[in-house]
């Protein structure tokens, strides 16, 4: 029988790293919480300790690290991957922005545009993440919408802000007083000769945490009116994407230029997919689909299936020549290779062609 990789985006039970790596191995008896920043793995660690789950731990990490903007950030998007140990089975999670129904080819050409700006209102996207994260929580988590945001609510009412964000914050502060929210809440020093935070600064996002408590709200009172914790969740989610949150999200999205509309927040939705999977040397591996660039890591596995890594070493020049071209002589192409070329010439996964119009993508 196949062993089964049990992965879910950053939060597991009982997971240890073995791989040679810059980082040392983790070991956790019953629970591990792994993120990008300390403060983010402290959250989920916080919702391990109250008695969550791995998905209450993972939303909690994804509202943490998206209050930091750790290259996250709630207007993004968020994909998982989720085993479910009551049906055996893993389960994609697809909360990809879509771009607004006024983003056509006719547009951007009156505006003598190729395509869409790389910043500002006109590269937005349907925000996703508030709602992969409702959704996550409501089909697996086992606490409340209050419980996991609780970490990142506290963060957003102000917290030490860590010298990498700070030093991005000043070396993009010319893009930044372009929009005059992002210049209000990111340049709390505006004028002076460094207009970022300080590192360690005490930094706030008072409209963040005003939103983050109006989700809450939403769920309280739906409990109130005896509704169910899953039925409680959706309400908060309805509130993001239908009430009032959604109605202040499109005020200021129209009067910076942008194209979002009420209609475009209310008709979008999360979809869970059937992921594709792999099997690389007895270990079944997941990776969601064609619109996302994980179908490349198991092509990729599937050329290196027959190839004895181990035995060249870690990091060998063999190693890494196979890696890259596993028949020197013949040209045969090795897994990063193949991956290149078919990005390298606009197939690639993820790309705009295997988008299609069932993502948004209209050319």
């Amino acid at each position: 029988m196949n062993r089964t990789l049990r992965l879910a985006g950053v939060a597991g039970a009982g997971l240890i790293l073995i791989a040679a790596t810059q980082k040392p191995p983790l070991h956790g008896r019953h629970w591990v919480a792994v993120t990008g920043k300390p403060l983010g793995a402290t959250a989920g660690a916080m919702i391990f300790q109250k008695g969550g789950n791995a998905v209450d731990a993972a939303c909690a990490m994804l509202a943490a690290t998206s209050t930091m903007w750790d290259t996250l950030g709630w207007g993004g998007e968020t994909q998982a991957l989720v085993y479910n140990p009551k049906t055996g089975k893993v389960i994609g999670v697809n909360a990809l922005g879509v771009a607004p129904t006024g983003a056509t080819p006719d547009f951007f050409k009156k505006k003598d545009l190729v395509a869409p700006p790389e910043f500002g209102p006109l590269a937005a996207v349907t925000p996703g993440t508030p709602g992969g994260l409702m959704v996550m929580l409501a089909e697996w988590g086992r606490l409340s919408l209050a419980d996991v945001l609780a970490p990142a609510i506290e963060m957003a009412d102000g917290y030490a802000i860590e010298a990498q964000l700070t030093n991005t914050i000043e070396r993009s502060k010319a893009r930044i007083k372009e929009w005059p929210y992002s210049k209000a809440v990111f340049l709390t020093h505006l004028g002076e000769k460094r207009e970022a935070p300080e590192p360690g600064e005490v930094f706030k996002q008072a409209d963040l945490a005003a939103t983050l408590r109006k989700l809450v709200e939403a769920e309280k009172e739906a409990l109130a009116r005896g509704k169910s914790r899953k039925e409680a969740i959706q309400a908060a989610y309805d509130r993001f994407y239908k009430g009032d949150i959604a109605e202040e999200l499109v005020r200021g999205m129209r009067e910076q230029g942008g194209q979002i509309t009420r209609e475009d927040l209310d008709g979008w939705k999360v979809r869970l997919e059937e992921p594709l999977s792999t099997s690389y040397k007895g270990i079944d591996v997941y990776k969601l689909n064609v619109w996302t660039q994980g179908p490349a890591m198991l092509q990729a596995l599937n050329i290196l299936e027959d190839v004895d890594l181990k035995g060249m070493g870690y990091n060998s020049g063999r190693y890494v020549h196979t890696l890259y071209r596993l028949d020197y002589q013949e040209r045969t192409s090795g897994p990063i290779n193949a991956i290149f070329f078919d990005r390298k010439h606009g197939t690639f996964w993820g790309g705009p062609s295997n988008h299609g119009e069932d993502y948004g993508i209209a050319w």
